[in-house]
């Protein structure tokens, strides 16, 4: 398969399951999200992806991150795409491999892995019908030309960050949202009282979001 992955089988085996997809941060691996597999519902098929490239000790990416002279951060957006299409080409693994409901795909992404979880859902809305994106912002440039053509009302999306966030600015998140809803999407978003991480309030949160839909 595309990508290296960790798989929890759901405890509720129906003849397809629902999938959570989780995708990692910059600088980490698919063991990292996949620590909470466990609090996650019974019914999902939960599968953690490794990030294809490699940064030495257990450290992967989805595409680089850049510094020029002065010290200005960029994304290296053609290794971005890349990585957008090869998740989308491992959903369609995921569904033919396992007995998974392609048509309840939710995407979990952190940081790095939350920019591509709004780039492949909204260049793939087919494949991706939820999305929880945390701690990270919509970028456009990593979507598909067209992807303006889509229909993307059925998309629904819970957003989150923490409010002292010293590695992806709260500003970004925020500004994020009025473009998302610009394109008829259904978005959440809550803000928490910490920096880049996961408060356990956000955790109870996006776990309710996904049960009320």
């Amino acid at each position: 398969m595309t990508l290296h992955h960790l798989v929890r089988e759901p405890k509720i085996k129906k003849d397809k399951n629902p999938l959570l997809l989780l995708l990692h941060g910059y600088g980490s691996n698919e063991e990292d999200l996949f620590s909470f597999a466990t609090e996650l519902p019974e019914e999902y098929y939960i599968v953690s992806a490794r990030a294809p490239y490699d940064m030495m000790y257990g450290s992967y990416a989805w595409y680089a991150i850049n510094f020029d002279a002065d010290e200005n951060k960029f994304s290296d957006i053609a290794q971005a795409q890349q990585s957008r299409d090869l998740i989308a080409t491992f959903i369609d693994e995921l569904a033919a491999n396992y007995a998974i409901d392609a048509n309840a795909v939710t995407l979990i992404g952190f940081s790095q892995g939350c920019i591509l979880s709004y780039a492949i859902a909204v260049s793939y809305p087919q494949k991706v019908q939820r999305v929880v994106a945390m701690s990270g912002y919509y970028n456009e440039e990593i979507a598909i030309d067209n992807f303006k053509e889509n229909n993307l009302s059925e998309l629904k999306i819970f957003a989150s960050h923490g409010s002292v966030d010293q590695v992806v600015p709260v500003d970004w998140a925020r500004n994020s949202i009025p473009k998302l809803k610009e394109l008829g999407i259904d978005i959440v978003y809550k803000e928490y009282p910490v920096g880049h991480g996961v408060a356990p309030q956000n955790f109870f949160d996006f776990k309710n979001w996904l049960h009320s839909k």
